[in-house]
């Protein structure tokens, strides 16, 4: 690697990688520095060691509940810099819900956010009038054969996490209390073990990527995908043969749509890059209101900015993702992010598969959920 040469790791779906060679090619014509971008599977960018990542790479895009582990691992370099307070200040201006806080831990500042998204429903428009708005709805779909529910770990536990939120207990982010309360979490598993006796098996071992290309099929029947990490592509035009359009989270609460688990993506700097400045340099400028309002968006990015989210021509060419998720993300639920909840994420998907299968009672499955929260601490 050269002075002038960063290499950065992002993920594999051209939501996650796109942006990154777009905007990287424009970065390169303003300032001469180049970046060269590697990418990873869906499971493997959840998964895989930061701290390996930051071995090998100046520049990595991560999930914001790996906050607690990079922090003890020293892998990564704080972005909140002294010097660059009016930029740092505006970027957290332009948080959409949690986004841009999700990264700061023990008051540094870790990532900025890139890619901004929640659970949320996905419906085809060429096959159902409207998206369902209450939960009954979406069992009624469900039994009509109509519905698909990404399960794969740790897809299950998000559905887990929002359904908690909605129900109006949220499962624990800290020690002090149980992971999650014992009649809202049996209500939860019961909801998705209700939807899993009526849909493909095959969902067990579906992610959101793997629901959408079923869904954006041209004889697809599925029209509806309840809790459904959002993703702007399916919303345009030529990406799949059907086109997927999103909606807020259906209420199986007294509220509207709250608690859902917030996702996205953040972008982050090694403390190991041998161009920390520049590296950091590049930071600011992706995730900053005019670029996200641009270019960002404009090469098939899901902004992490408020300025893409409200932009008129993001909207009109994705219909109207943004508009109509706004307020469920707005009213996300931040997951734990200690050093020891990654681990947990996993365990915890399992526990979670077993009870939607049958496989443990529901109530059996909420002391073992709370039981591995507890030991997660201890890590």
């Amino acid at each position: 690697m050269t002075a002038t040469t960063l290499k950065g790791m992002t993920w594999s779906h051209p939501r996650g990688y796109d942006p990154m060679v777009a905007c990287s090619k424009t970065w390169f014509e303003r300032t001469g520095i180049a970046i060269e971008w590697d990418k990873r599977s869906l499971q493997d960018f959840e998964s895989f060691p930061v701290e390996e990542l930051a071995r090998q790479y100046d520049l990595i895009v991560i999930d914001h509940p790996h906050v607690g582990q990079i922090t003890e691992e020293g892998c990564l370099a704080p972005l909140d810099r002294p010097e660059r307070q009016a930029e740092f200040a505006e970027l957290a201006s332009g948080t959409v819900g949690a986004s841009f806080p999700s990264y700061n831990w023990r008051g540094r500042q870790w990532a900025f956010p890139i890619d901004a998204a929640t659970q949320v429903l996905a419906w085809r428009p060429d096959l159902i009038d409207a998206p369902p708005r209450r939960w009954t709805e979406v069992v009624d779909l469900a039994r009509s054969g109509r519905l698909l529910l990404p399960l794969r770990p740790p897809h299950s536990l998000m559905s887990f996490f929002t359904l908690c939120g909605n129900l109006g207990r949220a499962c624990s982010v800290g020690r002090d209390k149980p992971f999650a309360d014992p009649d809202v979490g049996v209500a939860a598993l019961e909801a998705i073990r209700e939807l899993a006796s009526h849909i493909d098996p095959a969902c067990l071992a579906m992610d959101p990527i793997a629901v959408l290309d079923r869904m954006g099929e041209a004889g697809s029947t599925v029209a509806v995908s309840p809790l459904i990490y959002g993703y702007v592509s399916y919303s345009l035009k030529g990406f799949r043969d059907r086109r997927i359009a999103f909606a807020d989270i259906p209420a199986i609460g007294k509220t509207g749509p709250i608690g859902s688990a917030l996702g996205g993506t953040g972008i982050a700097v090694s403390a190991f890059s041998r161009a920390p400045d520049a590296a950091v340099d590049f930071a600011y400028w992706i995730a900053s209101g005019p670029v996200q309002a641009n270019e960002y968006w404009k090469s098939g990015g899901q902004p992490g900015h408020a300025a893409g989210w409200e932009d008129d021509g993001a909207n009109e060419t994705s219909l109207e993702f943004y508009r109509a998720t706004r307020t469920t993300l707005q009213g996300a639920w931040l997951r734990p992010r200690h050093n020891g909840y990654m681990p947990l994420q996993e365990a915890a998907s399992h526990i979670v598969n077993d009870a939607v299968t049958g496989a443990i009672s529901t109530k059996a499955a909420i002391g073992k959920l709370n039981e591995a929260f507890s030991d997660s601490f201890k890590a």
